[in-house]
């Protein structure tokens, strides 16, 4: 795969339409740089294109389509709009968790290699990283290690500029978070993100397959993408190594918790593991279009939810699932639990509220 088709595999693999727009948006005006560019205030904003949802305590963050950044202190019934210094694209936020509390602290990704950071619960933002400096940073680390492999990949990802994404964002604690995305992207902070450190020598992906979700499940970290790639990081070598799944298409995301993990991704696939990873079993859904997000509800339940709007909800850890009734189906990209029974989805028309029984 090229890696100028990117956009349009994502486009593809989702079979929604929202990398497409998104990518058509920051092509609007080629005369302005998104990354020089402030996102616009709009009183539209929450009802714009949204792709990623967290949690900063009672808060509800979502951000999206050009730089769009709003929050929610009323489970979302009302939302305000954050400062964003880029009109880049974002597609995922991450809000650690101490004590089970989510801190003030969080991060955002996206288009043209953005990392940004905010320390007052995603009212305003900071840029950590962007493209144009992701391509010097990955040459330098290789070039200190000597590993000419990887200096000649890093080589090629600097030439490109800021043409390549983040897809997905997971931070464990304030310090320590990792960031994932293009054509295997893989890096890691220890010092809550005033430096980088790459991950590619350390992943098992030959193939430099895209990397679209990362997270913390029970007490390890996974990370799923393209043609059935699963991944867990190892602690004793330091290594995402390679986990092997009965389902070889594309995972959108992961979750669980200490007692399953389950990945799910295109054509309503769902796999399980009840070992870390080690084995997994598919799991039936009834379902047969892509499984886009998924969160933990009040009560302990899994939710995934799909591009067509469907909401599935297992209370068994995973290991079956059963559709809720849905008023008025809302394709979605991102939910979150918004209290007892209510979920917050985020998708192509904005951000909307949603009752579970």
């Amino acid at each position: 795969m090229q890696r100028r088709t990117l956009l349009g595999a994502l486009a593809a693999a989702s079979a929604l339409p929202l990398v497409a727009r998104a990518a058509a948006a920051a092509a609007s005006s080629p005369s302005r740089d998104v990354l020089d560019t402030p996102a616009m205030s709009s009183p539209l904003a929450a009802r714009s294109a949204l792709f990623g949802l967290a949690r900063s305590g009672a808060r509800i963050v979502a951000v999206g389509q050009r730089g769009h950044v709003v929050f929610s202190d009323d489970a979302g019934a009302t939302w305000q709009q954050a400062n964003v210094p880029v009109s880049s694209d974002l597609v995922a936020v991450s809000f650690p968790k101490r004590d089970g509390v989510a801190l003030d602290l969080g991060w955002a990704v996206g288009h043209d290699g953005i990392v940004l950071h905010s320390a007052d619960g995603g009212r305003s933002w900071t840029r950590q990283l962007d493209g144009r400096s992701l391509g010097a940073l990955l040459v330098a680390h290789y070039e200190k290690s000597g590993d000419a492999k990887w200096l000649g990949e890093a080589k090629r990802f600097a030439a490109q500029g800021a043409e390549n994404p983040f897809l997905d964002v997971a931070f464990q604690d304030a310090q320590t978070g990792y960031v994932v995305g293009a054509f295997g992207l893989v890096l890691r902070t220890r010092d809550g993100g005033r430096s980088w450190q790459p991950m590619l020598h350390a992943t098992d992906n030959p193939k430099g397959l895209h990397l679209y979700s990362i997270g913390r499940v029970g007490s390890e970290i996974f990370a799923v993408g393209e043609q059935g790639l699963a991944l867990r990081l190892d602690r004793d070598s330091d290594r995402f190594v390679a986990l092997t799944l009965p389902y070889p298409g594309t995972l959108f995301g992961v979750t669980g918790n200490e007692r399953a993990v389950v990945a799910y991704g295109l054509r309503g696939n769902v796999v399980r593991s009840t070992d870390a990873g080690r084995t997994w079993a598919g799991v039936a859904t009834g379902v047969g279009v892509g499984l886009t997000a998924a969160t933990i509800d009040e009560r302990g339940r899994i939710v995934l939810v799909s591009q067509a709007g469907h909401v599935l909800v297992s209370r068994d850890d995973g290991a079956s699932f059963a559709a809720a009734k849905v008023e008025r189906p809302v394709p979605a990209a991102a939910v979150i639990s918004a209290g007892a029974d209510a979920l917050v989805l985020a998708g192509p028309r904005g951000a909307s509220t949603l009752r579970l029984s």
